[in-house]
């Protein structure tokens, strides 16, 4: 069992924090119209990818140090000079005075995520794929394309999505520090997923199944095949993010992961 305190904190909102730092700057590198940039203030990573991106916040705020004032106002006018909305995703072993602080300056919460981990080893996802027809590997330096077409098109149900997507997973499949992983059925792509590793603990994200692959076994032999990467490269920790109740954390749930403590979307009022 793991226990949570805020050393575990601290290393999971920091390889959230890393990964998307990393997606902030492939994007300023791939669109650099967008004015993606990122900042630290006092540990918090923040960041700008876009008026409506919900990688626009702050991670880790206050879990390396204390924040007053000074630091949210720094924080604050980031945002608002780009006219984005002002959101900072908080732990609860962030530091109490966070919160009355955040009421102070006329902060309302919007959103609650389940951050889950487990502890990997040397015979994690030793197992490989149940399905003798399915195959999972990383993805070649010319099939970005082809992952990210793959990625969007599990999102193919919901049209408002599937553009957003497409140059979402563009981007995802060339970020630093990130793997990108294929499941194909009889050599057809039919799902994606992809894992951020920082500081010994791997992200996992990026899963999608395009609808007529779907029940064929590939999320999870996507889940066993990151596992099985990280643990050989020396990672002892995978975290996942994912609603509460939702069906990707009764997933997680029943391949060991263990809710660490959930998290709070914070934004200021208009």
């Amino acid at each position: 069992m793991i226990l949570t305190d805020i050393v575990l904190a601290r290393r999971l909102e920091r390889a959230e924090a890393q990964s998307n730092v990393d997606f902030v700057e492939a994007r300023a590198r791939t669109f650099p119209e967008s004015g993606a940039t990122w900042v630290d203030v006092a540990g918090a990573y923040a960041m700008f990818d876009g008026v409506s991106s919900p990688l626009t916040q702050t991670f880790g705020l206050g879990l390396f140090d204390v924040i007053t004032d000074v630091e949210l106002e720094r924080l604050e006018s980031f945002f608002q000079e780009r006219r984005a909305p002002v959101c900072h995703e908080v732990s609860p072993l962030a530091d109490p005075s966070l919160l009355p602080l955040l009421n102070s300056r006329q902060y309302q919460p919007i959103e609650f995520t389940s951050v889950m981990c487990r502890e990997i080893g040397p015979d994690v996802g030793a197992s490989g794929p149940s399905n003798a027809r399915l195959r999972v590997r990383t993805i070649e330096e010319d099939e970005h394309d082809l992952w990210a077409e793959t990625a969007a098109r599990g999102w193919s149900e919901s049209p408002e999505l599937s553009d957003f997507m497409l140059t979402l997973s563009q981007i995802s499949a060339q970020r630093k520090h990130t793997v990108a992983f294929m499941a194909e059925l009889s050599g057809r792509p039919i799902a994606t997923g992809a894992m951020s590793l920082t500081d010994r603990v791997a992200l996992l994200a990026g899963a999608s199944t395009i609808p007529e692959g779907r029940k064929q076994g590939a999320q999870l032999g996507l889940l066993d095949a990151r596992l099985k990467y990280a643990a050989d490269r020396g990672c002892d920790l995978a975290m996942m993010c994912a609603a509460p109740g939702s069906a990707s954390q009764r997933n997680a749930e029943r391949q060991g992961f263990q809710i660490a403590y959930t998290r709070i979307k914070w934004r200021k009022a208009a």
